[in-house]
């Protein structure tokens, strides 16, 4: 009996032993899964996962696979503390995530504490890596450097114009609204308005009113796609002609579902568009064949699963902080994104911002298209 025990036992040892070698390093997938920013949550999902995929088919990862597991956190900072908490639970050692800097700020702290390395596609607020943290990295660019851009165009563009600077009170969308009103200003244009609304809100009527007897032609939104396209519908059936200009949060084909044709003209910023790089027309192939349009930040999350496998190949080991070394130092990694490399902080050294005006495309639907 003590004999069959001990065999079962050895059993157990070795079947426990022989599934971790099958490859597990496991990386967290992390961002709003369900809930009004679902459509960025699938981006990252996506884009990770076939980053994922595409790195076990081709071998591994120094002979180990990777393991994709997901976390939705709503969009909500509270839910993305308990997501984090639940990847630590599960072993996870690397995070591609989160989308939203509100989120991605406080549940980095948790990484950070508990060993694991984070890469964020989207979270562009400047205090996501500002803050020393060992283990923050992202495949994005900072709202400092997207506002500076937004800004110096809106001066350019339409200094003689009364321009509103709207946002949403979130970390991304009013630290984006106040980095491209500092840049505007600099460059001598004053907005007529500066307001927040809250997210979630569906009725932007009185605020509408009021641009409208400020007599706004320009609009400047630091949120995200789903307000902006009531925003820009809103302000159509109720009269007031204005232009819409934001960033990256509205880099949606959502964003013409909500607002309807009164799309047409919109502009954003957002990074040069990787779709159009001749060197991923196959994987971009690939993400239409399976029915999914990798736009907007799925290459950003891809590109952040492939420069997590290429610092574990590069520094010859999967301990993050190790890793996170590997990142800064031993770059650039070639990536769907183009060649990159870090600073010292985990910002990446990447093209710049440039500027997508929404037109109707060769579908005869509407979307960002790069000026």
């Amino acid at each position: 009996m003590k004999k069959s025990l001990l065999s079962a036992v050895a059993m157990t040892a070795l079947v426990a032993f022989s599934g971790s070698a099958w490859a597990d390093i496991i990386v967290g997938v992390a961002g709003p899964i369900t809930g009004p920013n679902a459509a960025f949550g699938a981006q990252l999902q996506k884009g990770a996962e076939q980053a994922a995929a595409d790195i076990n088919a081709a071998g591994g990862v120094n002979g180990e696979q990777i393991k994709v597991v997901v976390g939705d956190d709503v969009s909500d900072p509270k839910q993305g503390i308990s997501v984090a908490n639940k990847f630590v639970a599960d072993g996870v050692k690397f995070v591609v995530g989160h989308f939203n800097s509100g989120v991605s700020i406080p549940a980095s702290e948790v990484y950070a504490e508990n060993g694991i390395l984070e890469v964020t596609p989207a979270a562009t607020n400047p205090t996501f890596t500002e803050r020393g943290l060992w283990n923050t990295f992202r495949t994005c660019g900072r709202d400092d450097q997207q506002g500076g851009i937004a800004g110096a165009y809106l001066a350019e563009k339409f200094k003689d114009a009364k321009i509103a600077v709207i946002h949403d009170k979130t970390p991304y969308g009013q630290g984006l609204a106040d980095e491209t009103k500092k840049a505007m200003n600099a460059a001598g244009v004053t907005e007529v308005m500066y307001e927040g609304v809250n997210t979630g809100d569906k009725d932007f009527s009185a605020l509408i009113a009021k641009m409208k007897d400020a007599g706004v032609s320009v609009i400047y939104w630091g949120g995200l796609h789903t307000e902006a396209g009531l925003i820009i519908r809103q302000s159509a059936d109720q009269g007031l002609k204005a232009t819409l200009v934001s960033g990256d949060g509205i880099v949606s084909n959502e964003l013409a579902s909500i607002a309807g044709d009164a799309v047409e003209g919109t502009l954003n910023t957002f990074g040069p568009d990787p779709r159009l790089k001749p060197e991923n027309k196959e994987l971009v192939e690939k993400f239409r064949a399976a029915g999914f349009e990798p736009e907007a930040y799925t290459l950003y999350s891809y590109a952040a699963m492939q420069t997590i496998a290429a610092a574990i190949t590069a520094g010859a080991s999967a301990d993050p902080e190790t890793v996170a070394k590997t990142m800064k130092e031993k770059g650039p990694f070639k990536t769907a994104l183009g060649d990159i490399s870090f600073d010292e902080k985990g910002d990446p050294k990447l093209p710049g911002y440039v500027m997508y005006e929404w037109k109707k495309g060769a579908d005869g639907k509407f979307t960002y298209l790069q000026q």
